[in-house]
């Protein structure tokens, strides 16, 4: 997860196969989503023409319209090729055979509204059944945490177009995003590490957030109906290497849990009646320790279980929404260089549409890969 280490750029449309290595700490259970997966495929390098580095956001279009193509994979990038955290600017379309290209380069000149900072792809991605694609920016001037500025949510076309920002309080450093999608509605859950971060450099506040924002998406533009804060007190801080450490992956379950990787407590909570609630709180704990090791991305499996990538390590774990970790599978088993803990290069995560796989990044060799 390391942002500002090491980057080696791979060569497109790789075919790199490796058996999945079994966790030894992994508490396996009959009906583990993941169980039946055992090894890694390297689809291709996410390095556009640009030099963008540090794949972070994963999400799978869910129609063809414009440049999208349903079943393809956007990656977002957030570093430019000088390897600066919160500079990317690119957005790259993978298909699943391994066919690319950058689907959007986003750049401060000619935005339709203000983004605070300027451009650094985040986590935040969601694509829309009605075309729409949300990315958060949270930007550097300099790659350090120092110069981190708000940033914004930027709506674009299916041309990879910017249409619309929103930006201003409650959205400060939006780091990741998911989404309830009704076709002429969204309602985003946007988790936020800014807040009061910087200023607090290098202790833990417990100030992260969870906004929730309500989107008509049937006009020529996208229309914010609403937005609430609904989760609160979030531990997060700055980091050297990571930028910033605080809530990072959500995932909305269909009961209207969400579901919160919750990186600087090592562990997963959970907002309940996420999509009709009125307040805020940090929600209940559903599993700390044990396999989760720093959990970042984080994705709901087809049988309802919370899947959360580590930045501790290179493990991807299953954990029931009672608290089990019932499944763990090594993804990435290479070494940092030394002095510096675990593998700690995987990021965003998505499972494929037919539920037959789980896509992934990996930051350190600027990869999207699938366990399957």
């Amino acid at each position: 997860m390391t942002a500002t280490r090491w980057t080696s750029v791979v060569g497109l449309a790789l075919a790199v196969c490796a058996f999945v290595t079994p966790a030894t700490s992994a508490r396996t259970a009959a009906g583990a989503f993941i169980d039946p997966f055992t090894t890694v495929s390297t689809i291709t390098s996410t390095v556009p023409r640009n030099g963008d580095v540090n794949p972070y956001g994963v999400a799978v279009a869910p129609v063809t319209m414009g440049k999208l193509v349903a079943g393809d994979v956007l990656v977002t990038n957030f570093n430019n090729r000088q390897n600066l955290q919160g500079t990317g600017k690119t957005i790259v379309e993978i298909s699943p055979s391994g066919q690319t290209q950058v689907f959007a380069s986003i750049h401060t000149g000619g935005l339709p509204g203000l983004c605070p900072g300027g451009i650094g792809l985040t986590t935040a991605l969601v694509a829309l059944k009605s075309g729409w694609v949300v990315v958060g920016s949270l930007p550097t001037s300099d790659g350090t945490s120092q110069t981190a500025k708000a940033g914004c949510l930027l709506i674009l076309n299916s041309m990879g177009e910017v249409v619309r920002t929103i930006f201003g309080a409650p959205i400060n450093g939006p780091w990741d995003m998911t989404a309830a999608d009704n076709g002429d509605t969204a309602t985003l859950f946007v988790s936020n590490v800014l807040n009061g971060t910087v200023a607090a450099s290098p202790n833990t506040v417990d100030q992260g957030t969870i906004v929730r924002i309500v989107l008509g998406t049937s006009g020529a533009v996208p229309q914010v109906d609403s937005q609430i804060v609904i989760g609160q007190g979030f531990p997060e801080r700055t980091d050297p290497g990571a930028l910033v450490v605080g809530p990072t992956g959500l995932g909305l379950a269909s009961d209207g849990t969400l579901y919160v990787a919750n990186s600087v407590s090592n562990r997963i909570s959970a907002i309940s009646d996420a999509t009709t609630r009125m307040t805020a709180g940090l929600g209940r704990t559903v599993s700390k320790g044990g396999s989760l090791n720093d959990p970042l991305g984080l994705a709901m499996a087809p049988n309802g279980d919370i899947l959360t990538t580590n930045g501790g390590d290179g493990n991807l774990v299953e954990t029931t929404p009672a608290g089990a970790q019932v499944a763990v599978k090594t993804l990435d088993s290479t070494p940092l260089p030394p002095g510096l803990p675990g593998n700690g290069t995987l990021f965003g995560l998505a499972v494929t549409p037919s539920a037959d796989g789980v896509y992934f990044v990996d930051d350190g060799s600027n990869t999207l890969n699938l366990l399957h």
